[in-house]
């Protein structure tokens, strides 16, 4: 499997659960989703450098 996929899925669950939050628990919703996100990007970084690192 490719390294960085499953940080992305993993964020994009947490991203959506923090949304699904956001009319019971604002500022709980707000810390999940960034957390989320965060995941993301870290996890497209991952993706991107692997990908570099095989062409290079």
């Amino acid at each position: 499997m490719r390294e960085g996929i499953i940080p992305a899925v993993l964020g994009t669950a947490v991203t959506a659960s923090g949304v699904a939050l956001r009319g019971k628990y604002p500022m709980a919703a707000a810390a999940v989703a960034g957390f989320g996100l965060a995941h993301v990007v870290l996890g497209a970084i991952d993706l991107v450098e692997h990908r570099r690192g095989r062409m290079g």
